[in-house]
């Protein structure tokens, strides 16, 4: 599914976000930016050690922030890494708008055209999808309104059902 916001393409598509062929994907990160599993690891063995080498230059960054790092051997030239809240911790419907708004901040000061997201904090963190659908398109809409050179922001979901939910989201956001 696509929208038109202001003058950026918003695509929702269900696809490996390591195959992506944007300027820059999304890294659902942790504070310590280390590339474990699910989809930091899947980064970390497509796109090669020099991910993880920048991670370890730059240390780590707080819930909420993002950080941009070479793509490596990825399709994509950069990846920024982003912290999502983890369910419990508190005031995470905040720290996932600023999450997702750190990201966008952070592709337009390094003039990225293309974006491509994951659902941050709804996988092992544990966040509702649909407040993370929500929270992630909402702040993405509002911000895409504004002055930004982002030409392209894509959704890359994982499944089916995260892509149902995201869809639905889109409508309900265009149709206002």
């Amino acid at each position: 599914m696509k929208a038109d916001i202001a003058n950026t393409v918003l695509e929702l598509i269900d696809s490996d976000i390591t195959e992506m062929d944007t300027d820059a994907i999304v890294n659902a990160a942790n504070v310590q930016l280390i590339l474990g599993g699910g989809v930091a690891g899947a980064i970390r063995r497509k796109g090669g050690p020099a991910i993880q080498q920048q991670c370890d230059k730059i240390g780590g960054t707080f819930v909420g922030g993002a950080v941009i790092t070479t793509g490596g051997k990825l399709k994509a030239k950069y990846v920024i890494h982003a912290v999502g809240p983890r369910m419990g911790e508190g005031d995470e419907n905040n720290k996932l708008k600023n999450t997702t708004l750190n990201s966008l901040k952070l592709a337009d000061k390094h003039n990225i055209r293309s974006i491509a997201f994951p659902a941050i904090s709804a996988g092992i963190f544990g966040f509702p999808i649909e407040r993370c659908a929500e929270i992630m398109l909402r702040t993405t809409i509002e911000y895409l309104k504004g002055q930004t050179g982002l030409k392209k922001v894509v959704f890359c979901l994982f499944g089916s059902d995260s892509y149902a939910v995201f869809e639905n989201q889109l409508k309900q956001k265009i149709a206002k």
